[in-house]
């Protein structure tokens, strides 16, 4: 408990647990006149309340211990006239909010509320202006608040809000104009400045200080952050946090470009070294002059896939082995977080072959070695892509083609159109009559049930159709992709329920390489057909129906990043190893 202030000033009893919140308001209270008595806790605050001649009462409805407002309203009534005088009672719910403002500006629009928990003098404030007046007065007092709030020092005066300066100068007792003839720079704006680090236990920035923030930087903040003004915020919030007063703003650019040219030597250096002298060999092949190859390859890299078809299947199998080949270590950016490899591949993905030739030997493997594996993880992803968008094609493409024959023929059937014309008007005319009174006068049960049952049938010869265009479009044509397609993909699942795919898939694998004309499995192989085949006609399937397989469940893919697991594509799978 703490009182403070003049004998015959109006007393106020501040009942707050918060130390920053309780001594602003009791600055604040203190410097306009006002008697204060300052508790943290409400039982504190009930007996000072009964044993004080209070006038009001700040009270933060919040404290832990108790509620003492009822208490405070309820006081026995066994005193005197004068003692039983209740006080005048002021109940404040979250009278200040704390909060300081963030990076390098500082904000110009603050709340009464703000001003009083950010910019009031307080405790040893007072000394530190107690010998200052006029413009020196104001100005001390608000480097002083503005050092406090941000760990550094004003550029200009303009960087002072100029709320802050009409609050604090009406706690000094100065004009806010004032402020204007106040000088930054010279012997008293060096003095003040003393004075205030030492106050507040700062001192001045030097080389050795610089050289261990770059290195701090280097080594905590790049790897993750890779936006400058967030560096540069995490840079001050070190020098705060270390006691040291920032450096100028071009000496803090000269830190953040060692820290980033450290950690970009350091991630170099670790990439190579996973890479090893054959991987590092591989990846600087792909833009030697004279190698049309590897330039080649590095341009075929960069394009995405055309469109949905089998040619664009096969050329992104083709280019995913190649890049298969370069020899990429599994891990090679592990411990890197996204963003950084993808701000090196962005990098990489602009540069023609003799942009990287002009640049650093170990900035030039870095940067291929991140193009090289973010693209094969893309590619991977493109191509299961382009394999479930191609079987729905090859569907689609189907049902077209067997809707329309389909429709051809309907049109031949003479009389049709007659009966939907009577049907249609007979139940209209009598649209409250059943159907036995109304429509079988008109065409007859015998010719309904008829139509009904060629319906049916048409509905089977349909799927059936589908099923055998399917087959034909797959044994003559679209085949051809399975032999690359899983000696390139490698697919694995834990979930149980999804173990027919995987079996499927091993089938599949085993008979790829068989010639087209094959049309049913060995008597001995096991063909799985529950959850891998929606619809069997037979017995026994043959390839080319089971090939659908890859449209169902099974869909976790080895290097890819969108099939893989726990993504939203595949939430119950895991990845393969890779497949050679």
């Amino acid at each position: 408990m703490r009182t403070t202030g003049t004998k015959d000033a109006v007393s106020v009893l501040v009942i707050e647990d918060d130390d920053v919140i309780g001594r602003h308001v009791e600055a604040g209270l203190r410097s306009n006149g006002y008697t204060v008595t300052w508790t943290r806790t409400g039982g504190s605050g009930l007996v000072e309340a009964r044993r004080l001649p209070t006038d009001v009462v700040l009270l933060d409805l919040g404290l832990p211990d108790m509620a003492p407002e009822s208490q405070l309203r309820h006081q026995p009534q066994s005193r005197s006239q004068d003692e039983s005088r209740f006080p005048v009672l002021s109940v404040v719910v979250g009278l200040i909010e704390w909060s300081r403002p963030k990076g390098r500006g500082v904000r110009q629009e603050w709340s009464p509320e703000e001003l009083l928990a950010n910019w009031t003098l307080v405790d040893g404030d007072w000394d530190l202006v107690a010998n200052k007046s006029g413009a020196t007065r104001l100005g001390f007092s608000l480097l002083l608040k503005f050092f406090e709030l941000e760990g550094r020092f004003p550029d200009v005066l303009e960087e002072v809000p100029p709320a802050a300066v009409e609050y604090v100068a009406d706690l000094v007792k100065v004009p806010a104009t004032d402020f204007a003839k106040y000088m930054l720079v010279g012997r008293t704006a060096e003095y003040h400045r003393r004075q205030i680090r030492e106050a507040l236990g700062f001192r001045p920035s030097t080389v050795a200080d610089e050289k261990g923030l770059a290195e701090w930087l280097a080594v905590e903040v790049c790897p993750v952050e890779l936006v400058e003004d967030r560096q540069r915020e995490a840079l001050l919030v070190e020098c705060r946090a270390r006691k040291i007063e920032p450096p100028g703003h071009t000496r803090i650019e000269k830190v953040l470009v060692a820290a980033r040219g450290k950690w970009e030597k350091t991630f170099c250096a670790r990439t190579i070294a996973r890479l090893g002298e054959a991987g590092t060999a591989r990846l600087l092949s792909l833009v030697a002059e004279d190698n049309e190859a590897g330039t080649g390859l590095l341009a075929a890299l960069k394009r995405d896939p055309g469109a949905v078809g089998l040619d664009s299947l096969l050329t992104e199998i083709t280019k995913l082995n190649d890049v298969r080949k370069l020899g990429l270590p599994d891990g090679l950016f592990t411990d890197s977080s996204e963003k950084l490899v993808a701000a090196w591949r962005a990098r990489a993905i602009k540069m023609y072959p003799s942009d990287f030739r002009d640049t650093a030997k170990d900035v030039r493997i870095t940067l291929l070695a991140a193009l090289c594996s973010s693209r094969q993880a893309e590619i991977t992803d493109a191509l299961v892509d382009l394999l479930v968008a191609l079987v729905h094609k090859i569907n689609a493409r189907a049902e077209r083609r067997v809707e329309k024959q389909l429709t051809a023929e309907l049109k031949k059937v003479r009389g049709k159109e007659g009966i939907l014309f009577k049907l249609a008007a007979a139940a209209v005319d009598k649209p409250d009559e059943v159907v036995r009174r109304a429509l079988f006068p008109v065409v007859g049960e015998k010719t309904l049930r008829e139509l009904v049952a060629e319906a049916k049938a048409n509905e089977k010869v349909f799927k059936a159709k589908v099923r055998t265009t399917l087959r034909c479009s797959y044994s003559s044509y679209y085949r051809q992709m399975l032999p690359p397609l899983l000696n390139t993909l490698g697919f694995k699942c834990n979930n149980t329920a999804y173990r027919p795919v995987m079996d499927a898939m091993k089938l599949l694998k085993k008979y790829a390489d068989v010639d087209g004309k094959t049309r049913f499995y060995d008597a001995g192989d096991e063909v799985p057909m529950d959850g891998v085949v929606r619809a069997a006609p037979c017995a026994r399937s043959s390839p080319a129906t089971t090939s659908q397989a890859p449209t169902c469940a099974g869909r976790s893919t080895a290097g890819s990043r969108s099939w893989r697991t726990g993504t939203a594509r595949t939430p119950c799978c895991t990845t393969a190893r890779t497949a050679p």
